[in-house]
């Protein structure tokens, strides 16, 4: 069992930066892969970016490449999002999600088993 929290959102103004950070508990959380994913009001959850269990592989939607890194420190059981030149259109509530099967990162919600309870970002232009 992994149980995650997401901290860091908050309100920002367009073109600033956020570190959103998710802790997660269990000693097992170094074999996972992991993903961040966000939701706005009134749309699906969708993928933002993702990391293999040991940092050395990550992928990110096409809307926030080039704007936001994903990374991990194992030892701290912690992975981050790295966010910079926010826009209004990032606002959403963001999640992060373990995958327990597998080594491999996914960009579908449905491959995650643990999820975080959320951190809002909002973005003021």
């Amino acid at each position: 069992q992994v149980q995650l929290v997401e901290s860091g959102g908050g309100l920002v103004q367009a073109g600033g930066s956020l570190i959103l950070s998710c802790a997660a508990s269990g000693r097992t959380f170094r074999n996972y892969p992991m993903g961040w994913f966000r939701q706005a009001p009134g749309k699906e959850r969708e993928f933002v970016a993702a990391i293999s269990w040991d940092g050395g592989s990550t992928a990110s939607a096409d809307s926030v490449k080039g704007r936001f890194t994903v990374s991990r420190a194992n030892t701290k059981n912690t992975v981050y999002l790295q966010m910079n030149s926010l826009k209004p259109e990032d606002t959403a509530v963001y999640y992060c999600a373990a995958k327990s099967s597998g080594t491999d990162y996914s960009t579908r919600t449905q491959a995650y088993d643990y999820w975080g309870q959320g951190t809002q970002v909002t973005v003021s232009s």
